[in-house]
């Protein structure tokens, strides 16, 4: 009965239509909407129900669907049924990606144009575009405090730009990622312009108070999020008189989510970007998106209602696009972010898989796999139309946010257990190679985050530094054993430029006192191209990286078991040392591939004959698909060098598919 309540009201909202929206062909537009709107309606009514101007919001949102939908670009529309037919497009071994910051890497957009042929060569088809929006100059965080949420900043280029490279890149079956920062505005947004000038109706686009007794209230349970710089979670505005929300920084003001017209304008601003040809969007922040009293204010049931109507709305007009849940929270929450659907995503399809990261580090660190095997059985089975993103380093901190239980399980104290991470990729740890910085260092609790390039903190600048040829091979070893952990675990690796060819921390950003305070600029560089042309000098620490991590990427694409099928099961390998999963195409039973890998400084071993590995190298015919080489076997044990890895397969079952 309710569904034919949603359909009665989606007539009458339809009848509202301006003349000028019922004009033009809608045809799939219709389909669409029919097929969501009982989705979209429930959403809407749970969340704002409540309100009197319900109906005229609700008649609101589906105007700015149908004009969102009328300014498509035709090769866009048709991208749209072509991934409709194929849902799960974005869950091949095909894809591979890189983030980066685009004045870093290439200057402006003009320049990346002219860099695709780089990235190609690599074999990265899909880039991460880190947000080039307009922020004020000197309180921009990185790019996340917007103050135009329509318009870039000049200094990369224009929104016709943006097009361009989005046209290119399709061309050459590139996919373009672009963020839209979600939680939050710049205090110099029109809308926190107005707000400051007096207007009611924008100060009810943020969390603003006239004292400080609700912001109190709030501060009981509320956590910080940079405690060094940006203690508190509440600025003083003097010109507005109101105490406004900024978790993050107090030139954020968080954006209040229990207010429809927010969510109306950031939805439009979401479509705008899919319009302009942006393949997947990252939504910034998005377990902030709902503020309760008494909570942490993170995870809220209803941020993700907020998600799911977003979802929704986006498969009405732009169906093809994808979305990334930025929320680097605990497994068990970050898995929620897909969606509660057996089945389908109905929130985001793609998570970033920050537990599976910092793990990795833990297996650096500590020589051994204990943790990393143990994390990884307590993340969560996510859905079938989902996927991670799988990185090593990105342009944030690595935090150390394990599950204490996990911890205690391999026999280590938690608190402990963190300080010597920290000492270690700081350097501070007796006989570490890893040359790192503290981030986020909480006084009051004595946590901090760790950043640095990930060059540095594998110990290829130390080693660089003593010229010990020795330490220069380990340090590359590791460096491609990350990556080849994240092009194999199932998902979509994502590779932090400069990484492919082992750029080292960049501390230049201690001269600008924009970026002094924050420790994460130490590994945001700017490329050395000439260094990076080293790629064709053959033996030279770029030539070794980027070749190591192309071949790679070539053989990743050539493998039916990478593909994300929830296909990947964790395989106790007898030695804490090494970390070891199986993966099999569910369709193809001969395409068995074991990813194992070494983490210590000694040599370890496989027993073939262990019976985890379910008699898949009986016949003995062992093949490294990386090499294609059959690796040392010793008493029908597989030798694996200290800090390395293999892919392994059978080479007879492979020559049946």
């Amino acid at each position: 009965m309710y569904e034919q309540v949603s359909h009665a009201l989606l007539n009458d909202i339809l009848d509202d239509l301006s003349h000028q929206v019922v004009r033009e062909d809608l045809r799939h537009f219709y389909t669409r909407l029919g097929a969501n709107f009982y989705a979209i309606h429930s959403l809407f009514a749970h969340l704002y129900g409540h309100r009197e101007d319900f109906k005229e919001r609700l008649t609101e949102l589906t105007e700015r669907l149908a004009r969102a939908y009328i300014a498509r670009p035709e090769p866009l529309r048709q991208l749209d049924m072509t991934r409709e037919e194929n849902h799960t497009w974005f869950l091949s071994q095909d894809w591979v990606g890189m983030a980066l910051y685009l004045d870093g890497f290439a200057g402006d957009l003009a320049g990346l144009m002219q860099r695709l042929p780089y990235l190609q060569e690599l074999g990265v088809n899909l880039v991460h575009v880190m947000p080039i929006l307009r922020c004020p100059l000197g309180a921009s965080d990185g790019g996340y405090a917007v103050s135009d949420f329509r318009n870039i900043d000049p200094r990369a280029g224009t929104v016709a730009d943006i097009r361009a490279l989005s046209e290119a890149m399709r061309a050459r079956g590139m996919l373009l990622t672009l963020d839209v920062v979600v939680n939050h505005t710049s205090n110099e947004h029109d809308w926190a312009q107005r707000a400051r000038s007096g207007d009611k109706s924008y100060q009810d686009f943020y969390y603003v108070f006239p004292n400080r007794d609700v912001p109190d209230m709030f501060e009981e349970t509320l956590p910080e999020i940079f405690p060094e710089t940006a203690p508190g979670n509440f600025t003083w505005d003097a010109e507005m008189g109101r105490w406004v929300m900024t978790v993050f920084n107090s030139y954020q003001w968080d954006l209040n989510y229990s207010n429809p017209a927010v969510f109306i304008e950031m939805l439009d601003i979401v479509l705008f970007w899919a319009n302009q040809g942006a393949d997947i969007l990252r939504l910034d922040a998005v377990a902030f998106l709902w503020k309760k009293i008494g909570t942490t204010s993170q995870n809220e049931r209803e941020a993700h209602l907020i998600l799911q109507m977003m979802k929704d709305c986006c498969q009405v007009v732009a169906p093809g696009t994808l979305f990334i849940a930025e929320a680097i929270v605990a497994p068990s929450e970050i898995i929620k972010y897909f969606g509660e659907d057996a089945v389908i995503a109905k929130e985001c399809e793609i998570a970033y898989n920050a537990t599976f990261m910092a793990l990795l580090w833990d297996a650096v660190a500590t020589k051994n796999a204990k943790l990393l095997s143990q994390g990884i059985k307590s993340l969560p089975v996510k859905l079938d139309r989902a996927t991670w993103l799988n990185y090593a380093r990105c342009h944030d901190d690595i935090g150390l946010g394990f599950d204490d239980a996990d911890i205690r399980a391999c026999d280590y104290d938690p608190h402990a257990h963190r300080r010597f991470l920290v000492d270690w990729f700081t350097g501070t740890f007796d006989g570490s190679p890893a040359r790192g910085r503290p981030f986020g260092v909480n006084h009051k609790t004595g946590d901090a985050r760790i950043a640095g390039a990930l060059a540095s903190l594998a110990g290829l600048e130390a080693a660089l530094e003593s010229g010990e040829q020795n330490a220069i091979d380990q340090a590359i070893a590791l460096i491609l054993t990350l990556h080849g952990m994240i092009l194999a675990f199932g998902g979509i690796p994502l590779i932090w430029y400069g990484d492919e060819i082992g750029t080292l921390n960049d501390r230049s950003f201690l001269d600008d006192v924009n970026k002094a305070s924050d420790a994460r600029w130490i590994h945001r560089p700017r490329i050395d191209w000439n260094r990076a042309e080293r790629r064709r000098e053959l033996g030279t620490v770029e030539q070794r990286i980027f070749d190591g991590l192309k071949r790679l990427i070539a053989v990743r694409k050539n493998i039916p078991a990478f593909a994300d099928f929830n296909n990947r099961e964790l395989i106790d390998a007898a030695n804490p040392h090494i970390f070891a999963f199986l993966r099999t195409h569910p369709s193809l039973p001969g395409s068995s591939v074991l990813v194992a890998a070494n983490f210590d400084a000694a040599p370890q071993y496989l027993d073939l004959d262990a019976p985890a590995y379910r008699g898949l190298f009986r016949s003995g015919q062992i093949q490294d698909l990386v090499t294609g080489d059959a690796p040392a076997v010793l008493n029908r044990r597989v030798v694996i060098p200290p800090y390395h890895f293999y892919w392994l397969a059978d080479q007879r079952a492979r020559s049946l598919l």
